[in-house]
């Protein structure tokens, strides 16, 4: 992981992938960005190491919440 991944609030701090943070791009900033609608296992977050955590969000996939946005995102019949 280089330093400017580490820095950047748009990057996982995982993997280094765009983390589609709504809270880190100026033009929606006014929005809840997607992790507020799902739950993290706290285990995920305590993997990571210490100098990774609280810095940015995670991406969906290093989360493990994918299965949890597609299941919001279908429409219910």
């Amino acid at each position: 992981m280089n330093e400017s991944t580490l820095n950047s609030p748009s990057l996982c701090p995982a993997c280094g992938a765009r983390n589609d943070c709504s809270l880190a791009d100026p033009r929606i900033a006014d929005q809840a960005c997607w992790c507020y609608s799902v739950s993290i296992d706290p285990a995920v977050l305590e993997a990571l190491p210490p100098e990774l955590r609280d810095r940015a969000c995670l991406c969906p996939r290093c989360a493990q919440v994918e299965a949890q946005l597609q299941a919001a995102a279908r429409p219910i019949p």
